[in-house]
């Protein structure tokens, strides 16, 4: 659901919806009492990212409606649907919060606010806790008529969730979670199929005999389910796995090289961009997926391997030249350091030519 970084998102739970947010749940019932929720989290607010806003943000709801757990959730349903997306992340924060001793009411209250934001972070410590009784809850949920609802039964339950916790048990043993999957592989929300896509994809970074065992059964059967395979393949397609590739018609590179390979300005500024270019000498016309990497130099001296893909289609026989822009501009999730690095050619998942570049400061 984050695909921005938490730091520039923190300020979708700000004073002005915080005041909303008071102004209704005060019109909601007089068991809450705004003026100290207000009092409470202001003086706080401006030093927090968004994880800890939203748990600040719970944390005082809880402290500032006079009332037993359930009937607190049930003041939290009648504004709940006035504040979607990220803000609307604090509802389900506050069950995961307040709600580990009452799991009935706390997953009623999960299904109701997930399609106004998302229950994929709350429902875990719950699944972690109990996993038998939730995989049978959440197995439900995969039948359920509302998108978000259906969503919400794999993306919580992926062992690999980003900005959450891994579950563990998952991690180690995911087929717990496989009959939802089946359950989802053909769902017609898209919404839906990339939550299953992603989750395939985290059981590929520890099962891949089981996720190419689940595509090979699955290949074919939809237009779909064929999607959601392709992008859950991503992590095994990357890093030229031979039998991902087959799967989806790239047979080993042959008849073809590489040659030229060679970078515009071999210094590069952090902060700008540097260009390469190479030739693929094709001998024969065939299925070619083209890829290059990137090994980035790490600060203890070693480096980190990241492969972005070019493209993957059939190619003519002969000569092609093919010139990439590479972006250096330092981000949340990848910083740059001054030194060597290594731009790579790769073609059906072979190393074909690997050339250096120096990234300054």
């Amino acid at each position: 659901m984050l695909q921005q970084s938490m730091s520039s998102l923190k300020n979708y739970i700000d004073m002005s919806f915080l005041k909303s947010l008071s102004s209704d749940l005060s019109s909601a019932s007089k068991k809450f009492n705004g003026k100290g929720f207000l009092n409470s989290v202001q003086p706080q607010l401006s030093k927090l990212e968004l994880k800890e806003r939203i748990r600040l943000v719970s944390t005082e709801l809880g402290r500032n409606i006079s009332a037993p757990y359930p009937q607190q959730i049930d003041i939290l349903k009648k504004a709940a649907p006035k504040h979607r997306g990220l803000a609307g992340l604090i509802f389900p924060d506050f069950v995961e919060v307040y709600g580990q001793e009452d799991v009935t009411t706390s997953l009623e209250a999960l299904k109701f606010f997930t399609p106004f934001s998302s229950a994929e972070f709350a429902i875990r410590p719950f699944i972690e806790k109990d996993p038998v009784r939730l995989m049978k809850v959440l197995q439900k949920w995969s039948r359920d008529s509302d998108e978000h609802i259906r969503r919400l039964s794999s993306e919580g339950s992926r062992p690999r969730l980003p900005w959450s916790f891994k579950l563990r048990e998952f991690v180690k043993d995911p087929t717990p979670t496989l009959a939802i999957l089946e359950q989802l592989k053909a769902d017609e929300s898209l919404y839906v199929r990339k939550s299953v896509a992603n989750h395939l994809n985290d059981i590929s970074k520890d099962h891949p005999d089981l996720a190419l065992s689940l595509a090979k059964k699955w290949i074919g059967q939809s237009a779909h389910t064929d999607w959601i395979l392709k992008h859950a393949l991503r992590t095994l397609l990357k890093r030229g796995d031979q039998r991902a590739l087959k799967l989806f018609g790239v047979a080993a590179a042959k008849n073809v090289q590489v040659a030229q390979l060679s970078v515009v300005k071999k210094k590069n500024a952090i902060g700008s961009s540097f260009e390469f270019s190479f030739i693929i000498l094709n001998k024969t016309p065939q299925t070619l997926r083209l890829e290059y990497a990137i090994h980035y130099l790490k600060k203890n001296g070693s480096y980190s391997k990241k492969v972005f893909k070019i493209s993957e289609k059939s190619v003519a026989k002969g000569d092609h030249k093919i010139s990439r822009r590479h972006s250096l501009r330092q981000m949340t999730t990848r910083q740059h350091n001054a030194g060597l690095h290594k731009v790579e050619v790769i073609i059906n998942g072979q190393t074909m030519m690997t050339t250096d570049f120096l990234v300054t400061r």
